[in-house]
């Protein structure tokens, strides 16, 4: 079973332009930053919006072609969605919010089919309970039951964890994990949570300004990303103007006076270095370069510095350098040190 999207839609000036493929038992990544047309392009294959051209097809049956004049109603598609805020139904219990939707069945089966739910979810407990008497993992939890008691072929996730805090939301991923594991059919995981995309999502959809590039997995999106975008989404800090060097393998950083060997080929339509915070170490013999030290930042496990390389010009962009607490107290001296970067972590983007 897949799910192939290859639609586009204008809101005004917004054009949203998106062409991917989720597979079947996986959970494809959206990663975009606000306003890029994600929930937009979830609305789009839920049925929520019509698109304006452009084809959906699921498991073999087309749910939206503009060519053909097809367009399913959201409750023949058979595609459960994840609302930011589950959605449930404050008058009805968790037992009649998952039982509305087996109307279908009689109601002996009804029942079973709840008390089965129910169970799967860790929600005997709260039955009779409204949403409001619930905690945030009791609700999402009873809005991915309810979700699944009408056997979707597809489940589409918009940001479910961006109004919770770190803990919660946490505990919530971990759950949410289990469930998807269950879960036969493909998944699209909105996101611009980068970090959370990493741990759940095999493959990934970089969407900017609406426009998607090509999925890729997960691993490659973070070794080469390809544009400032991607790689900015995917949790670099360091963009630097970057140009060919004078010789192959050889790449020139003029803002920082350096010329530093890279493992990567020269491309056409490459301007910029990507580095890694994490992949600056304070030590090595390949592309290593003395700098200051202008800005010391600490987190709860790691030390971030900023770094001025010391050949660098005036207001060039700085170095960020990512260490751990205790590697950085280690440090002879943290003023002045030398930087150092391998040249398989350097990315040419475009």
């Amino acid at each position: 079973m897949a799910l192939t999207v290859q639609i586009q839609k204008r809101y005004g000036t917004f054009r949203l332009d998106v062409d991917f493929t989720a597979e079947d038992g996986q959970a494809l990544a959206l990663l975009g930053a606000s306003g890029c047309g994600k929930s937009v392009a979830l609305k789009c294959i839920a049925g929520i919006h019509r698109p304006d051209r452009g084809r959906i097809e699921l498991d073999g049956q087309v749910l939206f072609d503009s060519r053909t004049g097809v367009n399913l109603p959201p409750q023949t598609r058979r595609v459960g969605f994840l609302f930011q805020h589950y959605a449930l139904f404050p008058h009805l219990t968790v037992e009649r919010n998952l039982a509305v939707c087996l109307g279908h069945m009689d109601r002996q089966r009804r029942r079973t089919r709840t008390a089965e739910l129910l169970a799967l979810f860790h929600l005997e407990g709260q039955a009779g309970l409204y949403p409001r008497q619930l905690s945030g993992g009791q609700q999402q939890r009873t809005a991915l039951a309810r979700i699944l008691a009408a056997e979707p072929r597809a489940l589409l996730l918009d940001e479910p964890f961006s109004a919770l805090d770190a803990f919660l939301k946490w505990q919530l991923e971990q759950e949410l994990r289990e469930v998807l594991g269950r879960f036969p059919g493909p998944v699209v995981w909105v996101s611009h949570d980068q970090g959370e995309v990493y741990r759940n999502c095999p493959r990934v959809c970089v969407l900017a300004d609406g426009k998607s590039a090509p999925a890729a997995g997960m691993a490659e999106l973070m070794a080469n990303p390809g544009t400032v975008t991607a790689a900015r989404l995917s949790g670099c800090k360091n963009f630097v103007p970057v140009r060919p060097g004078p010789a192959p393998g050889l790449v020139e950083v003029p803002a920082w006076g350096l010329l530093l060997q890279c493992a990567a080929p020269w491309r056409e339509g490459v301007t910029t270095l990507g580095l890694r915070a994490g992949y600056v170490r304070p030590a090595g013999t390949v592309n290593a370069f003395p700098c200051r030290v202008l800005q010391v930042t600490e987190d709860a496990a790691a030390v971030f510095a900023a770094l001025r390389p010391e050949g660098a010009a005036p207001g060039a962009p700085l170095l960020w350098m990512e260490l751990g607490k205790d590697a950085w107290a280690a440090l002879p001296g943290r003023d002045r040190l030398i930087a150092a970067v391998r040249p398989e972590n350097l990315m040419l983007l475009e």
